[in-house]
């Protein structure tokens, strides 16, 4: 019985190794830019890494079913953006404040949602504060502290991160291996070693960290004093996306994911006939463009700066790429 077990065993393993390597492959690769007319694929991951690390970074449960609203659709602020430039990016609108082109490393964990939320709202506390708010909001009290944001790092809801801000307030937490901020990030990054393997290739989702309630990277700083809140949480129509990030600064979306995009080396990514669907994905939109008469999203996303064009990707913009454009939270920082 043991030896029929093993057998078996083997063969799954053999089949599961099958199946996570196809979308890696040089020949998947070439394929998709054969296909592709608006973008450019590369080797962004070893191919024999397994498909459980990649749907293990993909934790964005999304808004369509996390809440029936609010949807923001205008703001008094909008009345001072008639105009709105063909080119924006909030790298060069508001330079002073380091966070916004800031690429983080979500680790092997399904914490896109709340490092894109806290990403967001880290740039929206220095616009609001004319820069004197200059550093990251913690991912990790999010990610392992908010209980009805979701699961950790097996996902979460970005508009419920946004209720957290506003409800009970986040303190501060720059990335892993840092003492920046109240509470870093704990979750070991994955970065590419000498051979060429991803750390993170053989390893298993991040088990649950516990929730602190006190400072453990700067410890000089008082955790009660050291909460920023929001004063309300939004979605965004697709007319409003622009005019909400001129006003306030980068938000959130999320997006459909297909294995095509993890190859994403430049250019303005559409989905490849072909791709499959694997899961959905949390990022900050911090501006949009035109690259040869396509208009595309300027986005910054949280697989460290190796993956794709330094750890950013431009994606179609006005037709809805992959949801891209339903899928779009915000929320206005409370200064005092």
């Amino acid at each position: 019985m043991s030896r029929v077990f093993i057998l078996l065993s083997v063969v799954l393993f053999s089949i599961c190794q099958t199946e996570q390597a196809h979308f890696l492959t040089d020949d998947y690769i070439n394929q998709i830019n054969n296909e592709a007319t608006t973008w450019k694929a590369g080797k962004n991951f070893a191919s024999d890494t397994p498909v459980e690390y990649f749907k293990s970074m993909l934790g964005s449960k999304g808004v369509r079913k996390s809440s029936k609203g609010p949807l923001k659709t205008d703001d008094s602020n909008y009345i001072n953006f008639h105009y709105i430039p063909p080119i924006f990016d909030a790298r060069i609108r508001w330079r002073h404040c380091q966070t916004i082109g800031h690429v983080r490393d979500q680790g092997m964990c399904g914490s896109c949602w709340a490092i894109a939320t806290t990403s967001a709202f880290s740039d929206r506390l220095c616009i609001a504060t004319d820069r004197k708010f200059n550093q990251l909001i913690s991912a990790e009290k999010l990610t392992f502290c908010c209980y009805f944001c979701g699961f950790g790092c097996f996902g979460g809801w970005p508009i419920m991160a946004w209720r957290y801000f506003k409800y009970f307030g986040i303190v501060t937490g720059g990335d892993y291996g840092s003492n920046e901020g109240c509470q870093p990030y704990r979750v070991q990054p994955c970065s590419v070693d000498e051979t060429g393997n991803n750390t993170c290739s053989a390893a298993h989702i991040e088990k649950p960290h516990r929730c602190r309630r006190k400072c453990y990277g700067n410890t000089t700083i008082d955790y009660h004093n050291d909460h920023f809140y929001t004063r309300d949480a939004y979605h965004l129509t697709a007319a409003m996306i622009r005019k909400d990030v001129m006003a306030y600064g980068p938000v959130e979306a999320s997006f459909d994911v297909y294995d095509d995009f993890f190859s994403y080396e430049s250019g303005v990514y559409v989905k490849t006939e072909n791709a499959t669907y694997l899961g959905r994905h949390s990022v900050k939109l911090i501006g949009w463009g035109v690259d040869w008469d396509v208009p595309y999203w300027l986005m910054v996303n949280s697989w460290n700066p190796n993956w794709g064009d330094k750890g950013m990707f431009k994606i179609r913009r006005g037709t809805n790429e992959c949801g891209i454009e339903d899928l779009v939270t915000g929320g206005v920082p409370v200064t005092y």
